[in-house]
């Protein structure tokens, strides 16, 4: 381990501390917190450490990227981050966090809130960069790519991210409107991988308010160290979703000068349920990492914003384009949609991102077809990105095709009654009955058809993928056109051909099978491109 003692930036800024209250009269169960706080403060040094540097190997594990739910209930593993570094500073409200990985990934595909979601270019350098101040939060690929803004809602998660560490939560605990309070309970142990089980222990959980809305609780235990935070952030599939750091008491490291800092990280999205007796999904290991190399009080350089940050526009827009009779995409973002015209109803392929996202798309169809409903709405698979939309089209009445590995994640966890108190949607604020009744679900296993006797979309499953189970696909035989997603991204026009995945040839055999006459390719990531160019990157070889 290496210690280095540095100096905090000139330009931080100062904010007002409040100081414990007198004594007040407290209700049965409960505690109070400020000699809980002001113990665990002196336990770790939290007066004398005004920001700090930490390194060392980390992972992010890909948040909403399970293979299928019910597999594990681990969220699956990105590449390592390596030469990981984090740089907090709690004055000046800023974190800058850098690592080296393998090009060819999404640049935030690691991070919790843009995660997987965010359609900004594939990563084309090893360092990346991520950096919150204030308000405002970017990536960087390389070291001098241009900033990329994250939206709003996910600068506001990286700053929540910030004070989501011992330090961090104890400075949280006396800003104004804070408002601490604490409970006692006993934790009756837990039994590791060895079988051994760990001593009950009775432990205070202190509560308070961060960024205005998030109520996050700390639970310290009698030797005054905290070893959970947890709070509930905002998702467009999971609704409230839980989100933790955990601190054993080993990974703390004397730095000297009274402050103890953990050296070891370990974060959850999700419930860590290992029976899946809360909810379906994954949800656990979302990123750790030994970050041994502590230097306390190293603040870094000053960070501020790019204008180009501070005036990035998130509006949502919706570009359609005509494909054929009664068949349109739905563009002009990351994801795309498609709708397809049937006698008496609208089938739309994909429901992508989130309500915003989802009511757009459909205004346009309206606007397209304006006297038709929207019937069905085709799900090709279940990552998160894929499938934050489905609520918003099944509170319109629309039917929700999707393989039938998939359903009960679904029911149990996306499609449910469950209020939504941070990022309420219209499902949760105005539910309808159907959502209870089941026949809002229409679920495949090999093949399915809709048609209304002139038109016909053969919707089919495609044999297991390393990438993803329960994935559909669609397919319109008048007009040889096939709607897939993530099998086949089209290179952007005048790009090097790229090398065939295992998710191409799993495409071009599945067409086979099925004897499909394939003429244009729409994907769901990109613009319509013609079946010769997968047989082109397929069939030519390594």
């Amino acid at each position: 381990m290496r210690v280095m003692i540095g100096t905090c930036g000139a330009a931080a800024i100062v904010v007002l501390l409040q100081a414990a209250p007198a004594a007040q009269q407290l209700q049965p169960g409960f505690v109070d917190p400020w000699p809980v706080i002001e113990a665990a403060e002196a336990a770790i040094g939290a007066g004398s450490l005004r920001c700090v540097t930490v390194s060392g190997d980390a992972y992010g594990g890909m948040v909403g990227q399970q293979r299928l739910a019910g597999y594990d209930t681990d969220w699956p593993r990105g590449e390592p981050l390596t030469g990981y570094t984090r740089t907090m500073d709690w004055t000046a409200r800023t974190m800058v966090e850098r690592f080296e990985r393998e090009p060819g990934h999404n640049p935030a595909g690691w991070k919790y809130g843009l995660g997987w979601r965010s359609g900004t270019p594939l990563q084309r350098h090893r360092e990346q960069t991520f950096v919150v101040s204030g308000d405002h939060a970017w990536s960087q690929d390389g070291p001098r790519g241009a900033p990329v803004a994250a939206p709003p809602a996910d600068a506001e998660l990286w700053q929540l991210d910030l004070w989501l560490n011992p330090h961090g939560f104890l400075k949280a605990a006396r800003l104004p409107g804070a408002d601490p309070r604490a409970v006692w309970r006993w934790e009756l142990g837990e039994m590791g991988r060895d079988g051994a089980t760990t001593t009950p222990e009775k432990v205070t959980v202190v509560s308070i308010t961060m960024l205005g809305r998030y109520r996050v609780d700390a639970t310290i235990n009698g030797r005054n160290l905290l070893q959970r935070i947890h709070t509930w952030v905002p998702d467009p599939v999971l609704g409230d979703t839980n989100y933790e750091h955990e601190f054993s008491d080993d990974s703390y490291v004397d730095l000297g000068g009274g402050i103890r800092f953990p050296a070891r990280w370990h974060a959850h999205v999700g419930w860590d349920d290992n029976y899946q007796a809360q909810s379906f999904s994954a949800g656990r290991n979302s990123f750790g990492g030994n970050l041994a190399d502590i230097r306390p009080n190293d603040c870094g350089e000053q960070v501020e914003a790019p204008a180009a940050v501070r005036t990035a526009d998130f509006s949502v827009r919706v570009e359609s384009s005509h494909l054929a009779d009664g068949v349109w995409l739905l563009g002009g973002g990351s994801h795309n949609s498609v709708a397809v015209e049937f006698t008496d109803y609208v089938a739309v392929v994909e429901a992508p991102l989130d309500e915003a996202r989802s009511l757009a798309v459909i205004e346009e169809i309206v606007r397209l077809v304006p006297d038709k409903p929207i019937r069905y709405v085709i799900n090709t698979h279940q990552h998160h990105d894929h499938v934050g939309g489905l609520r918003t089209y099944m509170h319109i009445g629309a039917t929700i095709v999707t393989h039938w590995r998939n359903f009960d994640f679904y029911r149990s966890d996306v499609l449910n009654y469950a209020p939504r108190t941070l990022a309420p949607d219209m499902l949760s604020l105005w539910p309808p009955t159907e959502l209870a009744e089941g026949y809002q679900y229409e679920t495949v296993r090999e093949n399915y058809v809709l048609t209304d006797g002139s038109r016909t979309m053969h919707i089919s499953y495609v044999q297991p993928l390393r990438h993803v189970e329960g994935m559909l696909l669609a397919y319109l035989p008048a007009e040889r056109m096939l709607i897939e997603s993530e099998l086949f991204n089209p290179p952007p026009p005048g790009a090097p051909r790229p090398a065939a995945t295992d998710a191409n040839r799993s495409l071009l055999a599945h067409v086979r099978r099925l004897g499909l006459d394939v003429e244009t390719i729409v994907p769901l990531h990109g613009q319509p491109a013609p079946w010769s160019d997968l047989l082109r990157i397929v069939e030519s070889g390594p």
